[in-house]
């Protein structure tokens, strides 16, 4: 099953800063673009079952071995089945234990902690680029996947998304609602004004985002365009728009 862009953009507000932050606590060894790539592609954009019912983000399975996951596993589990490719080809149905989680935050450490701490993650550690971090962190084990790299990458590279943006340190929202017609006015309904409502929230306001351009919608459009120097006629055109996606 798909996911909306609603729900894609939703996952994205949510992973983040989680990631951004855990990546500066780490000292910048493993890229925020790849952490926030593999928990897409692990979680399914959040909907997989491991994620819904125990926030195994990044499907890490529990594991016995010290050398391969680290400090041993104290906390919860979650058993499912997976499918793994162990002569890098053919694929294996199993059931496994996959490390469960209070909080995806919880999960993004444990990642980050993971990989940061285990020596057969060494080669992912402070590369130059984060697809070798990626092909570091396979050659390492993490997966199975005979195609894992690619499937990372083409999220990574994906120009909707510019991931590697996040790299940076700066944590920048992504509106899950898409900007189709304008000029916008007192009556207008859609997406379009659902894009507006959420643009106006991040500036301070505190408007519903129920796609009905009403008199409230107005007010915080007036009181945008005057903060932001600009003719204050309560419609939203083309240098309304600019000045929002600034």
């Amino acid at each position: 099953m798909g996911t909306t862009a609603v729900q894609r953009a939703t996952f994205l507000n949510m992973i983040v800063p989680i990631a951004i932050e855990q990546a500066k606590k780490h000292k910048g060894q493993i890229y925020a673009s790849v952490c926030i790539a593999q928990a897409i592609h692990e979680s399914g954009w959040g909907t997989s079952a491991k994620m819904v019912r125990a926030n195994a983000l990044f499907g890490i399975k529990v594991g016995k071995s010290a050398y391969h996951f680290g400090t041993a596993w104290k906390g919860k589990a979650y058993k499912t089945g997976t499918t793994e490719y162990y002569d890098g080809k053919n694929p294996t149905k199993i059931t496994d234990f996959f490390r469960a989680y209070d909080s995806v935050a919880d999960a993004t450490e444990d990642y980050f902690d993971m990989l940061c701490h285990c020596k057969r993650y060494k080669g992912a550690l402070n590369q130059p680029t984060p697809k070798k971090c990626i092909e570091g962190i396979i050659a390492g084990g993490y997966a199975t996947g005979p195609d894992y790299v690619k499937a990372i990458m083409d999220i990574l590279n994906s120009k909707t998304y510019n991931l590697t943006q996040y790299d940076s340190g700066e944590v920048k929202l992504v509106n899950p609602y898409t900007l189709t017609t304008f000029p916008l006015r007192e009556g207008s309904r859609g997406s379009s004004v659902k894009w507006l409502q959420w643009e106006l929230n991040q500036h301070g306001a505190s408007l519903k985002t129920d796609g009905i351009f009403g008199k409230q919608t107005k007010l915080s459009v007036l009181l945008y365009q005057k903060e932001n120097g600009l003719v204050q006629d309560g419609i939203v055109g083309k240098k309304t728009i600019e000045s929002l996606k600034k």
